[in-house]
């Protein structure tokens, strides 16, 4: 299973799940390592990333809802600045 999870979701599906009320995280144009201790959702407000890990890339913009999974390490490489959401559930 993938430990790197990008879906898109509508208006209806943000409102019902409160997101608007999350938490904000920002990020200047940057490249770090990054180990996650469990899991995270966040909404993509604003910028792009890559995402590396071991198995795959992944290039993550505005509008993606990408859940990262416990135990996940990778490279962040932020192409232009990040603005998200995030919650641990």
């Amino acid at each position: 299973m993938s430990k790197v999870i990008i879906e898109k979701l509508n208006d209806s599906e943000i409102s019902q799940r409160g997101i608007n009320n999350w938490p904000i995280w920002e990020k200047e144009v940057s490249r770090f390592d990054w180990q996650y201790s469990g899991d995270e959702e966040c909404l993509i407000l604003d910028g792009e990333v890559t995402v590396k890990t071991q198995e795959e890339n992944y290039t993550i913009k505005k509008g993606d809802f990408v859940t990262f999974k416990h135990g996940l390490k990778c490279v962040w490489d932020v192409k232009k600045p990040i603005k998200k959401h995030y919650n641990f559930p």
